[in-house]
């Protein structure tokens, strides 16, 4: 959304502002962003719970901190992509049709600007399952991705190795229904057997 905001807004203080936030998104470290959100909001705020996965509110801030790079990031490729989509000769055909602007912008203009987008979501996947490594230690979530620091501090090679496999595995799925969603977007791209 951030990225088509800022895309239709080009070169305005929304376009400035937006891709600043996106920018300060993906420079900031996971353990960086982690240890402010813990001192901001459950420490100092006492908003949200600081470790566990007791009830919802215990996912908000390590559901924040995985997201925050990957939505950056998306939001200023999608940005970058809808800029070159909006000056096609397609664009302009749709508007001279007559069809209302957000037809235009949805239909044929988003639709034709996520090929690149969908193709570093199936990369970002990746990112956040090993991201996950990091955040599941800091906020004491027990899951694969803890489970696999704890085993490389103790040396258990067939943890390691489980955890490793499964992570390959959860990317190579995720990659996989990336594929799929090629053939979704574009039927041009569908193969029949």
């Amino acid at each position: 959304f951030l990225g088509v905001v800022s895309a239709l807004a080009y070169n305005t203080w929304i376009d400035t502002s937006a891709m600043t936030v996106a920018l300060l998104g993906i420079s900031l470290p996971d353990f960086a962003l982690a240890t402010f959100m813990i001192l901001l909001f459950a420490l100092k705020l006492d908003w949200l719970p600081v470790a566990g996965y007791e009830t919802p509110a215990h996912f908000v801030l390590p559901a924040i901190t995985l997201a925050t790079r990957p939505c950056a990031l998306l939001s200023r490729l999608v940005r970058a992509s809808m800029l070159e989509v909006l000056h096609q000769d397609y664009m302009t055909t749709a508007r001279a049709k007559g069809l209302s602007s957000r037809t235009v912008i949805i239909r044929h203009g988003l639709r034709n600007a996520l090929f690149p987008v969908l193709t570093v979501i199936g990369i970002l996947i990746g990112r956040i399952l090993s991201g996950s490594f990091i955040v599941e230690t800091i906020f004491n979530i027990p899951g694969i991705g803890r489970l696999g620091v704890t085993a490389v501090l103790q040396r258990d090679y067939p943890v390691i190795l489980g955890a490793t496999l499964a992570l390959a595995v959860a990317f190579l799925l995720s990659t996989f229904v990336i594929d799929l969603l090629y053939g979704v977007i574009d039927p041009r791209i569908r193969t029949t057997s």
